[in-house]
């Protein structure tokens, strides 16, 4: 079992999936790791500007 440190309150909480302390309520802030949290970060901003852009010429092309 992970622990998980509440940086609010400081207390330990032991559940792996917990998204807010079980003492105080507060946010672990804890950020996704799977599919959907990637896409949300500023730093594959770029991945996305290319997959337009790709779709864009191949709309183009296609004509």
């Amino acid at each position: 079992m992970n622990e998980i440190m509440c940086p609010h309150c400081r207390k330990v909480v032991y559940d792996e999936e917990a998204l807010l302390c079980h003492f105080c309520g507060n946010s672990l802030n804890r950020t996704s790791n799977g599919l959907l949290g990637g896409m949300r970060g500023a730093g594959n901003k770029w991945i996305w500007v290319t997959i337009a852009v790709l779709v864009a010429v191949a709309i183009i092309l296609s004509r």
